[in-house]
């Protein structure tokens, strides 16, 4: 069966992967502006029950569905790749692998445990190193020792070292917003963050180790 991609005026509807459960479950509706060879452009999504815009980040992961003629929904999962502004704000969107396309809504968004090493500078200029609990497209997790604070809402700048497989090791530089503190029994902090500025080559880099790391989880 050939799959197909959304058209041009196609209405989608979108759900946005968040630390926070009841985030997670709005569901959005947005409309395909324009295509591009790799991506769409497409409106800046509102609730499907009312209410304003929502502002998408830069690397946020989206589940999306569209209906076909026969009112079948098709999903694929994707990221927000940036924004354009013409005459009205758009959002570029990955363009999925037609084979990507499924009529099941699959909710494991690309976040994977992984104890990896950051480097983290606070807004006051505080340095340390700490330890990953998971990363992904969007965000990553990562245990915090108790002398120091962090709020929700600090943007914070992570160089986090991605090892491949074949030997090789990345440096990623991300900026990412603390969406959620959890206080542990050990008097760590587990820091929940979602990305607020990363390249679309940096986050390429993320994506190719998360796969790696799910091949390996499925060959085990």
């Amino acid at each position: 069966m050939k799959r197909l991609l959304p058209k041009i005026n196609d209405l989608v509807y979108i759900q946005v992967a968040s630390e926070i459960e009841k985030e997670e479950k709005i569901e959005y509706k947005s409309r395909i502006s324009e295509m591009e060879e790799d991506s769409f452009l497409i409106e800046v999504p509102i609730p499907v029950d009312g209410g304003g815009m929502k502002k998408l980040y830069m690397g946020d992961e989206l589940s999306v569905y569209f209906l076909t003629d026969e009112g079948v929904k098709n999903y694929f999962n994707t990221y927000v790749l940036g924004f354009v502004s013409d005459n009205i704000k758009l959002v570029r969107i990955r363009k999925p692998d037609p084979e990507s396309i499924t009529r099941i809504q699959r909710r494991n968004f690309l976040r994977v445990t992984a104890d990896l090493e950051v480097a983290v500078k606070t807004p006051n200029n505080i340095r340390f190193v700490a330890r990953t609990e998971d990363i992904g497209g969007g965000g990553f997790s990562f245990y915090c020792e108790p002398q120091y604070s962090l709020l929700e809402g600090d943007i914070l700048h992570c160089w986090v070292l991605l090892p491949y497989k074949n030997g090789s090791i990345e440096h990623v530089p991300i900026e990412a917003e603390i969406v959620r503190t959890k206080k542990l029994e050990t008097g760590r902090s587990l820091v929940m963050m979602k990305f607020e500025s990363i390249s679309d080559m940096e986050r390429q880099k993320l994506i190719r180790y998360c796969f790696e790391r799910q091949f390996d989880f499925r060959n085990r």
